[in-house]
């Protein structure tokens, strides 16, 4: 399957004059694993046997995060990621819907109605098992296919997607990169765990320590990875092996802020605006608070030297 080469992106629905008949997947897509890429083709199937064109829907912010934010899920991919992802998949819409209280009291034939059929125009649909939508969570497969006839439109359900005895899921991209377990998480992906990002101005703490950083901004308060890390570094120029801290930098930084920093081995140019991607390869310890500058900066030079190690024997490929 041939990715999309471009991708429009609708926060919320299109104007109405720019909607167009669509075979449309619906998902929160956190992390655009091998389920949903299996959902993805099925949707760029049924678009080109039926000259429609092949959408997705997805949710800001996480329905959970509106409802009860202390128990929602951490989060795998930022906005621009999960949209990478999608375009990947062979779509050339996105609709990012604002997930608010209007939008969670809306009923199920409302949410059918307004969103789906005149909104975004559907025409053929796929949903995954566990989908439900509309007030309490009241909608499923069965009213949609029970409405399905008179709105004019196709449904389809998609079973799990099982790889051995692990069901693909985000919740268990969650927990092999909770556990530290990245080739698991990636197994899971189809490609290592990604995060990327625009290079930051930061403090330049790196740089006087002698261990110089790349910032990016972690967009979420829950991110899925914590902890320092061997990585990849691609969009600037050849991939540049590094070790990787993310998380709250609690010996220099009280403020609650995360951020994702990397020091590349071996690379001094400044590339600042610049958008990156990085690759998480392999778990080397927690985040620490250390009593000095000092401490730290030893703990950073032992992660480098671990990380360059890995490199050279197991990580080169």
């Amino acid at each position: 399957m041939s990715p999309a080469t471009t991708i429009e992106v609708f926060r919320g629905l299109p104007p109405p004059a720019r909607r167009e008949p669509c075979a449309l997947a619906i998902g929160n897509f956190d992390g655009v694993h091998l389920g949903h890429r299996a959902l993805l083709e099925r949707v760029v199937a049924a678009a080109r046997q039926r000259h429609l064109v092949p959408a997705a829907m997805t949710f800001e912010p996480h329905p959970r995060e509106l409802f009860a934010p202390d128990q929602a899920p951490a989060r795998i991919a930022n906005l621009r990621d999960k949209i990478e992802g999608l375009r990947e998949g062979g779509m050339e819409r996105v609709f990012v819907m604002h997930f608010n209280r209007a939008l969670a009291s809306l009923s199920p034939d409302a949410f059918i109605d307004d969103i789906l059929l005149d909104g975004c125009r559907m025409r053929w649909l796929i949903v995954g098992d566990d989908f439900r939508f509309g007030v309490r969570r009241a909608g499923d497969i069965n009213l949609l296919r029970a409405r399905a006839t008179a709105g004019g439109y196709e449904v389809e359900q998609l079973d799990a997607v099982v790889s051995g005895d692990t069901r693909i899921s985000s919740s268990a991209v969650r927990a092999a990169l909770e556990g530290g377990d990245l080739a698991g998480a990636a197994r899971l992906l189809g490609h290592p765990y990604r995060i990327s990002g625009r290079v930051l101005h930061g403090a330049k703490l790196g740089r006087k320590i002698g261990f110089p950083t790349l910032n990016l901004r972690m967009a979420h308060k829950r991110p899925a990875v914590h902890g320092i890390y061997a990585v990849r570094v691609l969009g600037i120029g050849a991939p540049r092996p590094g070790v990787a801290s993310a998380g709250l930098r609690p010996t220099v930084d009280d403020s609650g802020r995360w951020l994702l920093e990397v020091h590349l081995f071996d690379f001094a140019q400044e590339v600042y605006g610049q958008l990156v991607q990085v690759e998480f390869l392999q778990k080397l310890r927690d985040e620490e608070k250390f009593d000095s500058l000092a401490e730290l900066t030893a703990a950073i030079a032992h992660d480098s030297e671990q990380a360059r190690a890995l490199f050279a024997t197991q990580l080169s490929a």
